[in-house]
């Protein structure tokens, strides 16, 4: 059977994360705003899409270094460690920073969307994360690793999908300004940082069975 560990932590963070205002946030919170709701929940499918990339090579890239060596997959670990605390830092720090709102051009559905994926696909600090965060959350003696960091990333992206949906929404009505109102991003943007960030203390000290 599957050895999730921590499930509903994993699931507050999801939802911390996902709604903290960041370049995908923002992205779709402009793409809404120029062009209406529907162009922003397209956007939104092409985000997830994105993400589900991440999330297979993520799973099957780690899996495949378990199988090579425990001691690389420990390495892998304190490397998780450093990342998410140096992330929760920056998370913090950029919620105090002035943001520029993106301009964007009209674009066709089918066009927004495959931006939407080349927006996630693209950004190396997605790859990274996806392979810091979602093994802490796995058993890597468990004949199930796959489909465990498969299940986790398939819930963080739907859970993703559906935030930025209704930021989609937000911002069709509203011209964008929940992704861009500085208390908003500072709030968010600090409690998510100092989640992050104790998710790598505690990473730090846990053991995992063998």
């Amino acid at each position: 059977m599957f050895g999730i560990e921590h499930f509903a932590l994993f699931f507050t963070a999801t939802l911390a994360l996902n709604l903290t205002p960041g370049p995908d946030m923002i992205y779709i919170a402009s793409r809404s705003s120029a062009q209406g709701t529907t162009a922003g929940l397209v956007s939104s499918l092409g985000i997830g899409a994105g993400c589900l990339v991440h999330v297979l090579a993520a799973a099957f890239g780690l899996s495949a270094l378990l199988m090579m060596s425990a001691v690389a997959f420990s390495v892998v670990k304190w490397v998780g460690v450093v990342y998410l605390i140096w992330l929760g830092l920056q998370l913090i720090r950029s919620g105090w920073r002035a943001q520029e709102q993106v301009s964007l051009q009209p674009a066709g559905l089918r066009q927004v969307f495959v931006q939407g994926v080349l927006v996630n696909v693209f950004n190396p600090k997605v790859a990274l994360f996806f392979i810091a965060f979602l093994p802490q959350f796995a058993h890597p003696a468990s004949e199930a690793f796959v489909w465990e960091v498969l299940l986790l990333g398939l819930v963080f992206s739907l859970c993703g999908t559906l935030i930025n949906a209704g930021v989609a929404v937000l911002s069709g009505h509203f011209g964008g300004r929940l992704g861009h109102n500085p208390k908003w991003r500072r709030w968010q943007q600090s409690l998510s940082g100092s989640v992050i960030m104790a998710m790598g203390v505690g990473l730090a000290f846990s053991e995992r069975k063998a």
